[in-house]
């Protein structure tokens, strides 16, 4: 299965995947508008892939066959300050502080 990866012109890490290059009628034009201009990135055969770096194999697949399009979107940014709270409350339940 051949898809074209598309990255985002206003959402930084965001890419649109699609089955055939430069056709992007079955994504929703809202998406589209909110994606901004589509930048290729590559071509890609998914039948040859066992994994790719930032999205699961499998789902792609399905969403490519089921809607004709997937969206990936950036990892979410991991809350330092929360996970520092978090670690000083554990220390302090534990009598470490």
């Amino acid at each position: 299965m051949l898809c074209a990866i598309y990255k985002s012109a206003r959402k930084a890490q965001t890419y649109i995947f699609v089955k055939t290059r430069d056709d992007f009628s079955s994504v929703p034009d809202g998406l589209m508008k909110t994606f901004g201009t589509p930048q290729l990135v590559t071509l890609v055969n998914l039948a040859t892939k066992n994994k790719l770096a930032m999205a699961d194999l499998e789902k792609v697949k399905a969403n490519l066959d089921e809607a004709g399009f997937y969206l990936q979107l950036p990892p979410p940014q991991e809350d330092l300050l929360k996970t520092h709270k978090a670690e000083m409350e554990a220390k302090k339940e534990q009598g470490e502080l």
